[in-house]
């Protein structure tokens, strides 16, 4: 643990990289020379343009994406987009399937209801808690579009590899475990992630949106509420979320120049993942909840003994400098998120105090 600081395992907003939040600190008073903090930038300068353009292209290099995609950065978090995607591209009969995991795939299945639109669920785990991923999942060949939730924060859960959608674009919530692992990204349709759990702080969502996506979009629509509002004005149609961009523009520079790409990214979270449940496979005290070949490398997912056990452990974490490791209040139990920025030492920290844990109450 770093002086004054602890090791975080929040879901969201989650941890960022200390080197990136140490240079938000000096960029809080003079900015690259600019005489102004990064949040009193126009975002109409020379200083913004650099910003936003980086991120792109950092972006854009780390994903391997060619001319095809854009990259967009629109407010609404997530859930804005849950809304807008079947706004955008499921006109008059027109439909789209959905693949139900739980949470954020339910509430995505709602906002197009909500709309009338029509919509089929292609597969579902919620027989079993959604507690695993559906495979073998049969797509209408005349569907709009294919949405899934890469990774489900809540109840711990991933889709390992993607699934084959017979040529229909993929639409895909990728907000907790974009950045992750390295992506063949032709086809995805488009990819939204909120900001806050992997690659940035609350207050901006990254859209990155294919040409022919783009040209399926109605004129009719709300100008904020359009992909090609924001790809045709860089997303600067209006003032767009400023330090968010620059702290995910620093992020992606973190990416490339420290950590050196996501295949490299990606060994370090597998191994982060693997000493971890680990400690679940092996003891008879802590019990995973999501199925074996399921499981995230992001948000790690357990129960204990009881409830007074489980209270136990989140506050004599908390004593130990291990924070947020209360599960999300619709499930109950624990949950460690270890994003990108978690280090090694984090989980090993983790883990040392979970066996010591079991030892004292076990």
């Amino acid at each position: 643990m770093k002086a004054n600081r602890i090791y975080n395992f929040n879901a969201g907003p989650a941890a960022l990289p200390l080197s990136v939040l140490e240079e938000i600190k000096d960029s809080f008073i003079n900015f690259n020379g600019s005489g102004m903090s990064i949040i009193e930038v126009s975002h109409r300068s020379k200083w913004f343009d650099k910003v936003i353009n980086d991120a792109v292209e950092r972006t854009k290099r780390l994903l391997k994406l060619d001319e095809n995609y854009h990259v967009l950065f629109i407010q609404g978090g997530a859930s804005m987009q849950f809304c807008m995607i079947p706004m955008n591209f499921l006109h008059d009969g027109k439909s789209a399937d959905y693949v139900d995991t739980g949470t954020w795939s339910t509430k995505a299945i709602k906002e197009a209801r909500i709309q009338s639109k029509q919509i089929t669920i292609a597969a579902s785990s919620e027989d079993k808690g959604f507690s695993y991923i559906p495979q073998n999942v049969k797509f209408s060949n005349n569907a709009v579009y294919a949405h899934i939730t890469s990774n489900n924060t809540i109840k711990g859960t991933q889709w390992r590899t993607f699934p084959d959608a017979n040529g229909v674009p993929l639409m895909a919530d990728m907000s907790s475990d974009i950045m992750s692992r390295p992506l063949d990204t032709e086809q995805f349709g488009l990819i939204y992630a909120g900001a806050q759990k992997n690659i940035g702080p609350a207050g901006v969502c990254m859209v990155i949106i294919r040409d022919d996506m783009l040209n399926m979009v109605p004129d009719g629509l709300p100008s904020m509420l359009k992909y090609t509002t924001y790809a045709s004005k860089n997303s600067m149609y209006n003032t767009p979320p400023c330090f968010a961009i620059y702290t995910v523009q620093l992020v992606m520079k973190w990416l490339e120049e420290t950590i050196g790409g996501l295949e490299k990214m990606e060994e370090i979270n597998l191994k982060k993942a693997k000493i971890l449940y680990n400690i679940l496979d092996t003891s008879g005290f802590y019990k995973g909840t999501a199925e074996p070949d399921s499981r995230s490398i992001m948000n790690v997912t357990f129960r204990l003994p009881n409830e007074e056990l489980e209270k136990r452990f989140i506050q004599e974490a908390l004593e130990n400098g291990l924070g947020g490791l209360k599960g999300h209040r619709s499930v109950g139990g624990c949950r460690a998120s270890i994003y990108n920025p978690t280090s090694l030492e984090a989980v090993e920290a983790l883990t040392d105090f979970m066996k010591n844990f079991e030892q004292k109450n076990g």
